[in-house]
């Protein structure tokens, strides 16, 4: 292969599209399970209930109509030849568990080497909340979003780690309010290199200036 010659990106996985029920339906869905609650979806307070819910669901899921792959394919060269890590901490997410389509709430802290170019910073945030904003478990969401940047960036290496308070388990259940959940991923030389590993877990746990 010619050494000056780019590598081939692999293309994300383009899942089917599933077919959405009319406005009025899920609106009617709404209805239905108000009363199922064993409330009156016809008193007053309750009247505009369906359409309020169904408005905040298309922000609450707008990740289904989103596409990491574009919000990735800009990238920038003129980097003064910068070549080590870009770590961003602290990303604030939030998603809903698809088990009890209940919230649960976070921060993300995404790492990546780049090799042919960095992504905006905030490109980084907006792909976290393209996955997180899906019914999802938080193992599923930390995949796909190291998988996207794997996937649109080519880099030698990428690490993504997702810290979360799931309300499924602080609201109902065994109602332990406060236990956080932390799951993480690493790829190239982050899985490769405990070095980098290391580097990755040190810029994680410096002091805030």
């Amino acid at each position: 292969m010619d050494a000056t010659a780019k590598p081939i990106k692999p293309a994300l996985v383009v899942e089917p599209e599933v077919q959405r029920p009319t406005r009025a339906e899920a609106e009617a869905a709404v209805k239905t399970l108000i009363a199922w609650a064993g409330d009156n979806p016809e008193r007053e307070g309750l009247l505009d209930t369906p359409k309020r819910v169904v408005k905040a669901y298309e922000e609450l899921y707008e990740g289904y109509r989103q596409n990491a792959h574009e919000i990735l394919s800009r990238t920038f060269d003129e980097v003064g030849g910068y070549d080590d890590i870009v770590f961003v901490r602290d990303i604030p997410f939030f998603s809903h568990c698809e088990h009890h389509m209940v919230p649960f709430v976070g921060k993300a802290h995404i790492a990546y080497l780049p090799t042919e170019g960095v992504v905006g910073l905030s490109k980084l945030a907006r792909v976290t909340d393209v996955f997180a904003r899906r019914l999802q478990t938080q193992e599923t969401l930390t995949a796909q979003i190291i998988d996207a940047i794997n996937d649109a960036l080519n880099p030698r290496g990428a690490a993504v780690m997702l810290e979360a308070e799931h309300m499924c388990m602080s609201m109902r259940g065994i109602k332990k309010h406060g236990a956080s959940t932390i799951t993480q991923r690493f790829t190239g030389v982050f899985a490769e290199e405990t070095a980098e590993q290391q580097r990755f877990f040190s810029l994680l746990n410096m002091q805030k200036s």
